[in-house]
């Protein structure tokens, strides 16, 4: 059992009846009244966001999770296939346990979180960032950069993501997985 306290990003914990991982947490501490704790859970088995607050020194039970290193290899659908890279053991995951599926490259390596005690995954951290080459843009007009203005572009992986008009097909770009957005491009 765990309280308030041990509350971090990336914790696992059960909480009515599922297993929910702590996507953002804030501890607040009002003038008037005992502090809490806000936190915002999405939950592990149907990928759904909840909102919800502790008071402090509320017990939670945690879950002992082993993170270990797999390497993306294709997808079949809404499966995905992913290979241990110590043991080679492979595993299929459901679309929806994947925070951004769209943003994947074969080749990827990938932290994938496993519950101890029943062997199963939980969830799926991606790289903070991933480099994709451009595979269609349409030609930024040359004049029109007075503001940030952005098109709509296709990368390697089938996504589309907002970049900057002098963004052309062929170029590489760094995206955000976390939120899907170009970050820069890359030069190699």
């Amino acid at each position: 059992m765990a309280s308030t306290s041990d509350i971090r990003n990336g914790l696992c914990i059960k909480f009515n009846h599922d297993i929910y991982k702590i996507i953002e947490f804030l501890h607040v501490k009002p003038g008037k009244g005992p502090a809490f704790v806000r936190t915002k859970l999405k939950s592990l088995t149907n990928g759904k966001v909840l909102d919800n607050t502790f008071s402090a020194g509320h017990k939670i039970e945690d879950i002992r999770v082993e993170t270990q290193t797999f390497q993306y290899l294709y997808a079949e659908g809404d499966q995905f296939h992913f290979m241990n890279t110590e043991s080679y053991e492979q595993i299929t995951l459901d679309k929806k346990i994947l925070d951004a599926p769209d943003l994947l490259k074969e080749g990827t390596n990938v932290m994938v979180q496993i519950n101890t005690e029943t062997d199963m995954p939980l969830s799926v951290d991606m790289p903070a960032s991933i480099v994709l080459e451009v595979t269609y843009a349409e030609p930024g007009v040359k004049g029109n950069t007075a503001t940030n203005a952005t098109k709509s572009a296709k990368v390697e992986t089938g996504a589309s993501v907002n970049v900057p008009l002098f963004i052309n097909e062929g170029d590489k770009i760094k995206i955000d997985t976390a939120s899907g957005n170009y970050m820069e491009r890359v030069k190699e």
